[in-house]
């Protein structure tokens, strides 16, 4: 049977990492004004903030689990590529909340093979809820279902700061 200490250490443990990863992104995150623009360079994994043609946050990223080519399917972990814009904003995804894409367009649907389905809920999004800590080891591997993933506190800068209907490019 567990002891009280250790159970109260282990209860202390989860509360101060559930307060360090919902906490610490809205101390230490900057609003940036102006994003018109979010560029997405796959082979590079970076997200990049655009302000009247020049960068102004480029931020480390993880990518879908299959990530080199253009997404043809529902389940093949694969990132889109191509032109979308910023649908909506959740701030009560099953990440540290979450910017939704256009996903698909119509050029992804002109690339679909008949009674395929592309799938859909592509999103920039922050790490699973409660382990935004572990973002140092998240950013070594690509471990999403095809969406893009930036740390906690980038996705607190992105969220305040882009509006819907911003474009969002993503480049092979």
């Amino acid at each position: 049977m567990w002891n009280k200490k250790v159970l109260y250490s282990g209860v202390f443990f989860l509360f101060v990492i559930t307060v360090l990863t919902n906490v610490l992104p809205h101390l230490f995150y900057d609003e940036l004004d102006g994003v018109d623009t979010i560029v997405v360079h796959k082979k590079e994994r970076t997200l990049e903030v655009w302000h009247r043609g020049k960068i102004i946050r480029a931020y480390p990223i993880s990518l879908g689990g299959n990530p080199v080519g253009p997404k043809r399917q529902e389940g093949d972990q694969r990132t889109p590529e191509g032109k979308y814009t910023v649908e909506w904003k959740h701030p009560n995804s099953a990440y540290y909340l979450a910017l939704r894409l256009s996903y698909p367009n119509a050029v992804d649907k002109l690339h679909v093979k008949q009674g395929i389905s592309l799938g859909g809920d592509i999103m920039i999004h922050g790490m699973p809820n409660g382990l935004g800590m572990l973002y140092p080891v998240f950013t070594y591997f690509d471990w999403t279902q095809g969406c893009i993933a930036v740390s906690n506190t980038a996705m607190k800068e992105l969220f305040e700061s882009v509006s819907v209907g911003t474009p969002v490019r993503i480049i092979p």
